[in-house]
C-alpha cells in the first residue's frame, strides 16, 4: 500500500514540474530582489502605520537598503459592524473590515505600474468588560493587517514574477 502511495506522490510532482510551477519567492524567482527596491510611503492613521511596518518587513526581510526603483502608496479603509445581538438590544459579536488600496509606483517616470487590494474581515467579541473588548478589538486589528499585508505582498510577487524586470 505505501508503495502506492510513493507512486502517487512521485507522479503528483512530475505533473506540478510538467505544468510550470516555480517558486513565487525565492528559488531564482523575480519577485524578492525586486521586493528590497520598493519604497512603502507612510499610511495614515495607527492601523496604516501598523501595516506600513508589516509590509517593510514583508517586503525587505532583511533590511538591505538600495535604491528605491518603486513607490508603494496605500490608503486604508477600516470599518466595524455588529454582528450577533442579543435580545436585550446588545451585540455580542462584532465584524472588523479592513480594505486597502494601494499603487506601485516607478520612480523613473511616475508610471503607474500595478494597482490592487487586499481586504479581510475579521471577527471578535464584544465582552462585558470594556478592557476585554478593546483587546479583542486590537487582536482583529493586528489580525487584519497580517493578512491585508500578505495579500499585498502575494499580489507583488505575482506581478514581478510575470513581468520582465529590467537589469540595473
Amino acid at each position: 500500500m505505501s508503495f502506492y502511495k510513493l507512486i502517487l506522490v512521485f507522479a503528483a510532482l512530475l505533473m506540478v514540474q510538467a505544468c510550470g510551477f516555480r517558486p513565487l519567492y525565492g528559488g531564482g524567482g523575480a519577485a524578492s530582489p525586486e521586493f528590497a527596491r520598493i519604497k512603502v510611503e507612510p499610511i495614515a492613521d495607527r492601523v496604516g502605520q501598523l501595516l506600513h511596518n508589516r509590509l517593510l518587513t514583508a517586503l525587505n526581510p532583511k533590511g538591505l537598503h538600495q535604491k528605491p526603483l518603486y513607490v508603494l502608496s496605500t490608503k486604508l479603509n477600516e470599518t466595524s459592524a455588529s454582528l450577533a445581538v442579543k435580545k436585550s438590544a446588545f451585540a455580542t459579536r462584532a465584524n472588523l473590515t479592513v480594505k486597502a488600496n494601494f499603487h506601485l509606483v516607478r520612480t523613473l517616470d511616475g508610471k503607474t505600474l500595478y494597482s490592487g487590494e487586499s481586504s479581510i474581515t475579521v471577527s471578535y467579541n464584544i465582552l462585558d468588560s470594556e478592557f476585554a473588548t478593546l483587546v479583542a478589538t486590537k487582536d482583529a486589528r493586528f489580525r487584519a493587517v497580517r493578512e491585508v499585508s500578505h495579500g499585498i505582498s502575494t499580489q507583488l510577487g505575482v506581478y514581478f514574477s510575470s513581468v520582465q524586470v529590467p537589469k540595473n
